[in-house]
C-alpha cells in the first residue's frame, strides 16, 4: 500500500495457473487495484505508467491513457477498484508505477505512486520482495 497526495493505492495479486503454461515460458497474474481518495477534492486519473520487471533483470516500460479504458473521476471518501493482467516469460518479476492525476475543479496534475508488488509462481527458485 502507498498513500500520496491524500491517495491510497492497494494491489492484490494473483497467479493465473490455468492461463499459464510454464513449460513454453508463459507465465501470467492477474492484479487487482483500489484506489481511494483520502482527500478533500475530486480526482481523476488520467494515465498510468508502469515499470515491469521479470527474473532476468529485464525491463518493459508501459505508458498509456487511463485504466482499463477508463479515466475515473473519484469522488473524496470514494474509491475506484479495477482488475488487470501481465504476462512474464520468467516465474517471477516485480512491477510498480505512476498515476498521473488530476484535481477536480483546479485542474492541477500530480503523480500518485503504484507501490512494488512481487510477481510470484511456484516455479520460481526464490521470491522478490
Amino acid at each position: 500500500m502507498a498513500t500520496t497526495h491524500d491517495i491510497t493505492v492497494e494491489v492484490q495479486v494473483f497467479y493465473l495457473a490455468d492461463q499459464s503454461k510454464p513449460d513454453s515460458g508463459e507465465f501470467f497474474w492477474a492484479y487487482q487495484i483500489t484506489i481511494v481518495n483520502n482527500g478533500r477534492f475530486a480526482v481523476q486519473l488520467l494515465r498510468r505508467s508502469w515499470r515491469i520487471t521479470d527474473a532476468h533483470g529485464r525491463l518493459q516500460t508501459v505508458h498509456g491513457e487511463g485504466v482499463v479504458g477508463e479515466q475515473p473521476v473519484i469522488q473524496p471518501g470514494e474509491a475506484f477498484e479495477y482488475t488487470s493482467g501481465v504476462p512474464l516469460s520468467t516465474p517471477s518479476g516485480f512491477m510498480a508505477g505512476q498515476y498521473h492525476m488530476r484535481a477536480i475543479p483546479s485542474g492541477a496534475q500530480f503523480d500518485i505512486e503504484i507501490p512494488a508488488f512481487s510477481l510470484d509462481s511456484p516455479y520460481q527458485n526464490t521470491r522478490l520482495h
